[in-house]
C-alpha cells in the first residue's frame, strides 16, 4: 500500500521491510522549505531538504518520517571519512519499504550531503534509489557526484554525524 495511507507502522522495526507496495502520492507543498530533525542518543542532526532538486525523494522521505518509519532504525554502515548509512529496517543494508525511487541526480556530495543509497549499476542501470536507505557524507565525496540522489544537506549537528557508530539508533525524525 502507498506510504501516504494511514498505515500503522509496526513497532517491530524488521516488520517494516516491504511494508508498502509503491511510493507515496505527492504531499509536499511546492516552494516550501522542509527540514528534518534526526534525534539520536549522540545528539541532534538537522538537515535542510531540497525539494526543488529532488521533489520525489524529498516527498518520499517526508512521508516515511511522518509515518514513523525511521523511528528505532539503526545506522548499519559507517565508513570513517566517507559516510554513515541508515534507513534499513533489516539493519543489514538489504531492506527497504518495498519500492525504489527514480534517480534525481542534480546536487553535489559536499560534506554533510544526505543522499539515497542504491543498488550497483550492474543490477540497476537506471540508478533507481532505495526507498528508505540514506547516507550522510562525512566529507566531500566528488566521486559520487552524478551517481546518487542527493536531497539535502546537514545544517546543524555535523559533530553528531561524525560521532555516529554502527548500531546507533535513530530515536525519531521530525519534519519542520
Amino acid at each position: 500500500m502507498p506510504a501516504h495511507e494511514a498505515v500503522t507502522v509496526p513497532s517491530n522495526v524488521a516488520a517494516r521491510h516491504n511494508l508498502y507496495a509503491q511510493p507515496p502520492a505527492l504531499q509536499i507543498e511546492e516552494g516550501r522549505t522542509y527540514t528534518a530533525r534526526i534525534e539520536t542518543a549522540k545528539g541532534v542532526i538537522v538537515v535542510e531538504l531540497d525539494a526543488g532538486a529532488a521533489p520525489l525523494t524529498v516527498n518520499n522521505f517526508v512521508a516515511l518520517v511522518r509515518a514513523g518509519f525511521y523511528d528505532g532504525i539503526v545506522f548499519h554502515r559507517v565508513e570513517p571519512g566517507f559516510v554513515i548509512q541508515g534507513g534499513d529496517p533489516l539493519g543489514s543494508g538489504q531492506g527497504g519499504p518495498g519500492y525504489v525511487l527514480p534517480a534525481e541526480i542534480e546536487l553535489l556530495h559536499t560534506e554533510g550531503a544526505i543522499a539515497m543509497a542504491r543498488l550497483p549499476d550492474q543490477g540497476n542501470p537506471r540508478r533507481m534509489s532505495s526507498g528508505s536507505q540514506f547516507y550522510i557524507t562525512l566529507e566531500a565525496t566528488p566521486m559520487l557526484d552524478g551517481q546518487y540522489t542527493v536531497f539535502g544537506y546537514v545544517i546543524e549537528g555535523m559533530d553528531v554525524v561524525q560521532s555516529i557508530e554502527i548500531g546507533d539508533v535513530i530515536a525519531s525524525i521530525t519534519i519542520q
